[in-house]
């Protein structure tokens, strides 16, 4: 085996900064600074964008989820209606329990079947017979962001309104 020799110390050099190095004091923290002021409004734009993205799907899902409701339904029939304006606000046929989306009400929900829009939804030709429509729509519904950024927010600075959600489905006969 070879026999390893003693360790020697090997002279540092100065602990002082050469020139080079003082002129380069800092620069890291200010990039940093820099970048940040980027970056954080980017990533707080892209959260509220998901939330944004999020709340107009889950007003789709609901608006479905009534409107399937009632495709299986008589036209006509208000406590369907009311049992289906339930189903978009609440999720649950008897409005109980918290709303699906903060500041969703039962007010937004339109239902238009046969016998409320008869020359649109009653008696509508098809290839294979004649079909009645039931339609469900969320109106006037506000998306209010966390972070008030400008891209999210109106003038007054309380979000935007979403356009009309709606979906049509075929209804019983």
């Amino acid at each position: 085996m070879p026999v390893l020799a003693p360790c020697t110390a090997v002279p540092l050099r100065s602990r002082r900064p050469g020139p080079a190095l003082r002129r380069q004091a800092g620069t890291a923290a200010i990039e940093l600074a820099i970048l940040t002021t980027v970056l954080v409004p980017l990533i707080l734009g892209v959260t509220e964008l998901g939330r944004a993205i999020y709340q107009y799907n889950s007003l789709v899902k609901a608006t479905r989820d009534a409107a399937r409701y009632l495709s299986s339904q008589g036209p006509g029939d208000a406590a369907d209606i009311g049992i289906a304006q339930c189903l978009a606000v609440h999720g649950t046929r008897d409005c109980s329990g918290d709303t699906l989306l903060p500041g969703l009400t039962t007010a937004m929900v339109a239902v238009c079947d046969s016998s409320s829009c008869a020359g649109t939804h009653a008696n509508q030709a098809t290839g294979s017979g004649v079909i009645n429509l039931v339609t469900v729509t969320v109106s006037g519904y506000t998306f209010t962001p966390v972070v008030p950024l400008p891209v999210f927010t109106n003038l007054t600075g309380a979000g935007f309104t979403f356009s009309d959600v709606s979906t049509t489905m075929r209804q019983i006969l």
